[in-house]
């Protein structure tokens, strides 16, 4: 864990530019628009990423997997939203959290600029996820994320353009979007 942890911290130090879900659609035009802000945690914890399937009920995104996160409240910092929604969708306390960095904000096909914020966790915490929002909880190995011989860019027609986007299938668990996206900036980072 040590070594991941340090590798973390170089990659986090490392300058780079955004991400976004156009960055392989450059033939879909993006409409002018202002982006909501927004905060996920990425949890790691023993060499491995927590990551959510989220509840399949959900009119966004039902099923999908992705990090615990979601919208900047107007009273609160980017980095207190990410603990903030870590604890209500999985029940992850705060204090159990040492935020090492921000990577840089991605930018939704959904109008939000996500910032991404690692943090690490010392000790499992007992997760209580909270099942109107998520289904399960699960981890990934960061050796696994941290290749990027793992990620493929798939294909699907959208509203009658084909996109292109990342994937990271890891066993039952399909990894795409925006949640691929910023796992592959991360791996490029952590293979400099």
């Amino acid at each position: 864990m040590r070594d991941d942890v340090s590798d973390l911290k170089l990659a986090l130090a490392r300058t780079s530019a955004g991400s976004s879900d156009f960055d392989l659609n450059g033939h879909v035009a993006k409409s002018a628009r202002s982006l909501r802000p927004a905060a996920v945690l990425i949890p790691v914890m023993d060499g491995r990423v927590v990551l959510t399937k989220r509840a399949s009920h959900l009119k966004h995104h039902p099923g999908q997997i992705a990090f615990p996160g979601g919208k900047v409240d107007a009273d609160e910092r980017s980095q207190d939203a990410a603990l903030r929604e870590a604890y209500e969708e999985i029940g992850l306390p705060p204090a159990h959290v040492q935020v090492l960095g921000a990577l840089p904000a991605h930018e939704t096909v959904t109008g939000f600029e996500m910032t991404p914020f690692i943090g690490l966790l010392h000790a499992p915490p007992p997760f209580s996820p909270d099942r109107a929002e998520v289904a399960e909880v699960f981890t990934v190995p960061l050796d696994f994320l941290r290749r990027p011989k793992n990620f493929r860019i798939e294909q699907r027609n959208w509203q009658g353009q084909p996109r292109y986007f990342y994937t990271v299938p890891y066993g039952p668990y399909y990894i795409w979007g925006a949640t691929a996206r910023v796992l592959f900036g991360l791996a490029q980072r952590l293979s400099l």
